[in-house]
């Protein structure tokens, strides 16, 4: 199946925030990492998301992030901001006031905690979709928030004008190829063991944490894949399964194992905020070595 039209691009960074010793953001870094991820061959990223730290940033920081990432890539780069909180008017607010501060798009989260029921769930992400001028990628990830956007909420959704794509986090392979043969949305990859599966069915590329350490090996795969070098695609991804499995399924968020290796690396990260803490020395040594396999 050939992959869709990409809204945002195709190999999208969820970029970490940058913090510094100290713990405050530092925005210089960020302008930096942002301008070293587009130049070794993302062409969008999402600022303000899990990877981002988004539930320890405060409004104010997450409006500055966005400014200086704007101003650090200029206007080609698709900015895509998390703005998803458990609260509507919450989540409506940080969208408008991502869009003034130079965004594209709005990654929206299913709201967490309350475990709304479906009727809910599609309210909200309506209402967000009307508040602004911001095209809308939603944010499938049960893991986390404890609710599914159910494949028939999905189909309804998919009639909003103002909703236009997902990232699919939700594990359930069968419910998002029904979304994807009976929809237009375009599908991005959350999870970076399934980026050349969900794209070799139609995806539009992928939101990748692990892009912020191999972000040239990320991208290669989606161009050996669209280059229609299938087996080099399979080997790419398949080469980079070390790293991803250390990164993302080995016990540690994704941020605290990016930013053990982007500040071994030399590149802006900083600490984690708590209630995070930095990865220790084995899996950082660990990390470094599946790191150095691609590189």
């Amino acid at each position: 199946m050939t992959p869709r039209t990409a809204p945002f691009g195709r190999t999208l960074c969820a970029m970490v925030t940058p913090f510094t010793p100290a713990g405050a953001l530092d925005v210089d870094g960020a302008a930096r990492l942002a301008a070293h991820l587009i130049a070794e061959g993302c062409d969008g990223l999402v600022l303000n998301g899990t990877t981002g730290e988004s539930p320890t940033t405060t409004d104010t920081e997450k409006a500055e992030l966005i400014t200086a990432v704007r101003a650090a890539v200029g206007p080609g780069v698709s900015l895509v901001a998390g703005v998803g909180t458990a609260d509507t008017r919450h989540t409506i607010e940080l969208t408008r006031a991502a869009e003034k501060a130079g965004a594209d798009g709005a990654l929206v989260v299913t709201p967490y905690y309350s475990k709304p029921p479906q009727e809910s769930v599609e309210a909200h992400f309506r209402q967000i979709a009307d508040a602004s001028g911001l095209p809308v990628m939603l944010y499938d990830i049960p893991g986390r928030t404890g609710t599914r956007i159910e494949p028939e909420t999905m189909l309804r959704l998919a009639g909003h004008p103002g909703i236009v794509a997902v990232k699919d986090c939700s594990y359930d392979f069968l419910g998002t190829q029904k979304v994807l043969a009976a929809t237009d949305l375009a599908y991005y990859a959350g999870c970076d063991e399934h980026i050349l599966a969900l794209y070799a069915v139609g995806a539009a590329g992928c939101v990748s944490t692990v892009a912020n350490v191999a972000p040239r090996h990320i991208a290669a795969i989606l161009d050996a894949f669209a280059s229609g070098d299938t087996a080099r695609a399979t080997e790419l991804q398949l080469r980079a399964m070390p790293l991803i499995e250390a990164m993302m399924a080995a016990g540690l968020p994704g941020t605290v194992t990016a930013k053990a290796v982007l500040n071994h690396l030399g590149l802006p990260a900083g600490p984690v905020r708590a209630p995070l803490l930095p990865a220790g020395e084995e899996p950082t040594a660990t990390l470094l070595a599946h790191h150095r396999m691609l590189t």
